[in-house]
Parts: C-alpha cells; structure tokens; sequence
C-alpha cells in the first residue's frame, strides 16, 4: 500500500488528501499539521463573521474522516521537529503544502513604529491563532490607516467598523471581543497606491462595508477620476467593473451622521510612517498617478493621514522548510507540475502543493486543481515509490522518537471545549486562544 504524509491541514493539503483517497483505492495519507487544529486558513484566516464560507469546514472535515485519511496535529515538520529527511523515510511519498507563512513588508521608515502591525498579525488575533501577539490589540486609536485594497484589507477594515451585537454571535476569542467592544476607532481609512480598477478586492466583499449598520463609506469622486478606466468602465473585466459601479455608487452618497466611517483612498503609495509619542501617530503618503504601463509614478506631492493604528495589507510570502530548496525571489519550492525539483532534477517522492508551489495567488477553490495537479504527478510516479520500504505505520515510528500527536479524537476534544466555553459566556461556540488551553483540551487535561 502507498502511504503518503500531506504536511498540512489547510485546504491544499486536505484537496490533497482527498484526491489521492478518490484517485487511488488503497493510498494510506497521514495529514499532518504544526497546530492541534485542523483547516489552515479556513480557521486562522477566513473572517469570524463569514460564516458561509467557514462552512467549508464541513467539506473539509469529511475528508479528514475519511478511514484510510488520519489527521495528526501539533506535528512540527522541520526546525526543532520531524526532519523533512526523517519523513521521507518514512514514507513513500511527503507532499508539502506549508502555505506561505509571512506577510511582505513596506521597506519604509517607521514601519516597525509601536501601533503599525501586518494585517496578518490582527487576523491572527481576532481568530485566535495561539501564535498571536500576546498582548494583543488595545484599541484605543482614534483613527486607524489599512494600507492595501485586498480582500484581507477590506476585512480587517469591517471588523474594525463592527459593533459587539454584530461580533458576539461569531466564534471570536473572548479577548478579542471584549477589545473591539471597547474600540475608540471612528475612522478607518483604507489606502492603495494605484487606482479603483486595479484594486485586489471582490465586489461581494467590498459591497459587505456599505452594509454596516454603524459605519458609512466615503469615497472622493475627483480622486477615483484620476482613474482613466474609472471614467470609462467598459473594457474592464467583470469584476473590477462592478467593483467601479459600487465606488461609484459610494462617491455621490450623503453622509449618514454614522458612528464610524470608513473612507477608500487611491492612487496614494506609503512613504514613512510619522512618530507622536514614540508611537505611530501618521502615515506620509506620496501621491501617485497613472503611468500608463499598468502601474504609477509619484508626483513629488505628499499628504499625512492621522493614524494611531497602521495595518498593513500588501501581502504573503513563502519561507524556506529546513530540508526543502526553496526560490527567494518567487517565495516558493521549485517543482515541475508539483515534483520538487533539488538543483533542477525531481527529487523522488516529495511534491508541493498550494501557495508553496504556486505563490500567494487564488481563492481557496483554486486550492483543488493545484492539489489534483500534483497528486497525479505523485500517483504517475508511485510504482516506483511503492518500492521503497517504509514502516508499517509512521505514527509507531514517530511517537517512539517522541512525536505526541494529537488526533481525531484529540480535535473532536478541542470542538467540545470550545462549545463548552461558548455556553459559559452566553455566546455559541468560542475559540480558544492559545497553546496551553488548546493543548490541554486536546490531552483531556482542561481543570
């Protein structure tokens, strides 16, 4: 029988998982992953209040419960775990699919300012990743700046903007919430560098912030002008022309007299982040404008935006596994249709698969031809792997080197804690957020 360890639980890995059960009648697939946790960005990154798509979940799990797929969380492959070596050894095939674990940085002064954080490091926060910031976030910022126009920009703007009755009802930490209710933020503005038809965001999330019942969006009509395919929308694909139409919409409303206003800036790229205090207290920005390649030239003409709170969203990057060769430039596993490549020949029986093959691109359904473009690249090969002799079962292997793996039945554990300790707060489910009250649960140790 061909076994096979997927090395994480996100949705790359568990399509991967799931094509190699479909593909293959007797393939054995061990899904191993860093947290205790399963579903990767489906738990730690999809926004609480999107409910519909954390529903993916159930999709997710039927996989993970599948009787040849076993899940084994709070397995560290790599730096200070499992050597990538040591799986091969012990498997017939290793198929990577890490994501890609950091975010891009400015490369501006002040970016490291008190107050200026990655998105990705309040997303972290809010979804109760145990690798949060500790302190986590005191929201007592007047006005706060999110530079990047993506999807993830424009959710840690509507939860910035959200009330408690909104957020209550969804699984966010205790903390979390009790930090939002208490926020003092009232503006949010959210700045790109190039113009409305070039923004990264959906028009179904963009058109959630006109939703929000205590906050109202401003939009500068001569500023979205500045924009030739804002004037003239036509040519543009679908998306981005709809995404114009609701800009557009947005730039002759009236002001509502809400609570908290969210304003979308354009054609303005980050230059320095201004100190007050020892903290971030502004953002400078440069103002661009087209350049008629596709991208912008700066005009010499800068403008302030008060800001006791800097998210920045300008996106991920990939970062080297000990014991894989990896790209700097692209962020990624060199690899030929998802065989890793080791100085340009295959290596045998190790793939790739999502952002770590690809890049930081897509939407989670781009995940599943990714991962069945790999998984048959691994089954083309598996009469040759097949030949290797591995152990019986990896997991014996593993925990008589020390591996305590938490299962299924661990995961079902944390589920039930986590429903528990939503009933205790008036709230539904209520995700815990850290190591020793996940791990704890997991072990069936919670006091």
């Amino acid at each position: 029988m061909l076994r096979v360890a997927v090395v994480g639980s996100g949705p790359s890995g568990v399509y991967s998982a799931q094509t190699l059960v479909q593909q293959d009648p007797a393939v054995l697939v061990d899904v191993l992953d860093r947290l205790p946790c399963p579903y990767g960005l489906v738990r730690y990154g999809v926004a609480p209040d999107h409910e519909k798509i954390k529903s993916l979940q159930n999709n997710l799990r039927t996989v993970l419960e599948h009787e040849r797929v076993r899940f084994l969380g709070s397995v560290q492959v790599g730096t200070g775990g499992v050597p990538a070596a040591r799986l091969r050894e012990l498997y017939h095939a290793v198929v990577y699919c890490v994501g890609a674990a950091t975010d891009r940085h400015l490369g501006i002064p002040g970016e490291d300012l008190p107050g200026s954080f990655s998105a990705t490091e309040f997303v972290s926060w809010y979804s109760a990743h145990p690798d949060a910031v500790a302190d986590g976030f005191v929201l007592g910022a007047r006005s706060a700046v999110v530079i990047g126009v993506g999807n993830v920009a424009v959710d840690v703007t509507r939860i910035l903007a959200r009330g408690a009755a909104e957020l209550s009802p969804t699984d966010m930490p205790q903390a979390a919430l009790t930090a939002l209710t208490a926020s003092r933020v009232n503006a949010i503005h959210m700045v790109g560098r190039r113009g409305p038809s070039q923004a990264r965001f959906t028009t179904k999330e963009l058109r959630e912030l006109g939703g929000l019942p205590d906050a109202e969006v401003g939009v500068d009509p001569d500023e979205l002008a500045l924009d030739p395919a804002y004037v003239d929308p036509s040519a543009l694909p679908a998306v981005q022309r709809r995404n114009v139409e609701v800009l557009r919409g947005w730039a002759t409303e009236p002001s509502k007299g809400l609570p908290r206003r969210i304003r979308l800036r354009f054609f303005l790229r980050p230059v320095e982040l201004l100190a007050d205090g020892g903290r971030v207290g502004a953002v400078r920005f440069e103002r661009t404008l087209p350049d008629g390649r596709g991208g912008v030239t700066g005009t010499g003409r800068y403008e302030d935006i008060e800001a006791q709170l800097v998210l920045r969203s300008v996106g991920y990057r990939g970062v080297p596994l000990e014991g894989l060769p990896f790209d700097p430039a692209t962020g990624t596993v060199p690899h030929l249709a998802g065989r890793v490549l080791r100085g340009g020949v295959v290596a045998p029986g190790e793939y790739v698969a999502g952002w770590i093959k690809r890049g930081p691109t897509g939407v989670i359904g781009t995940n599943r031809p990714c991962a069945k473009e790999t998984v048959l690249s691994l089954l083309e090969d598996a009469a040759v792997l097949v030949g290797k002799d591995v152990p019986d079962d990896p997991l014996v292997a593993l925990r008589a080197e020390g591996v305590e793996p938490v299962e299924w039945s661990g995961w079902r554990a944390i589920e039930r804690a986590e429903a528990e300790l939503g009933a205790s707060l008036g709230r539904g489910v209520v995700k815990l957020p850290d190591w020793e009250s996940l791990l704890a649960a997991a072990r069936g140790t919670v006091s």
